[in-house]
């Protein structure tokens, strides 16, 4: 069975327990995190959200990148937000590679340039946090009003340590 087979047997179980649905659509906490793709995350355990606390918008790396400040802006000036929370994590893949040598492995592998996509990786996980909390600020998009907080999961320990915005 695939995957896909075994989501659909789950969500079967799933729907027939849902009682859910009448949960509005703006997040009843009024915050939206910028957080990891990284499966060993949960952000609903990590944070301590229920279902329809929060917006959670996933990327490789918890990047603010131009699709997740989209929709932060979205999730602002549509549906209410107030507060925006970045997380990035110890041990992250963004860690581990520049854009020169993903540029270069996708180059060998397809032979085609990948020049013009900026992977965002980072090699300070502090300043990562730091650089997407600037991003979230300097967008003319989110008011000055809105609090913009980081922090650090760490993956072995669960601990959540924020992150301040001074070097």
């Amino acid at each position: 069975m695939s995957e896909a087979q075994k989501f659909a047997t789950a969500n079967k179980d799933y729907a027939d327990h849902f009682d859910k649905g009448s949960l509005p659509m703006p997040p009843a906490r009024k915050v939206a995190v910028v957080i990891c793709m990284d499966a060993r995350l949960d952000p609903a355990q990590i944070l301590g959200l229920a279902i329809g606390d929060a917006h959670v918008i996933r990327n490789a790396g918890g990047r603010v990148s131009e699709d997740a400040l989209r929709s932060l802006i979205i999730s602002e000036q549509l549906l209410g937000t107030q507060e925006i929370v970045i997380v990035h994590h110890t041990d992250c893949g963004m860690l581990t590679f520049s854009n020169e040598y993903l540029r270069s492995h996708l180059q060998e592998h397809f032979h085609t340039d990948a020049s013009s996509i900026d992977f965002l990786p980072f090699s300070d996980l502090g300043q990562s946090v730091r650089d997407d909390i600037a991003a979230v600020k300097a967008s003319p998009f989110i008011p000055a009003s809105i609090a913009v907080s980081g922090f650090i999961y760490d993956v072995t320990t669960g601990e959540l340590k924020p992150v301040s915005e001074q070097v």
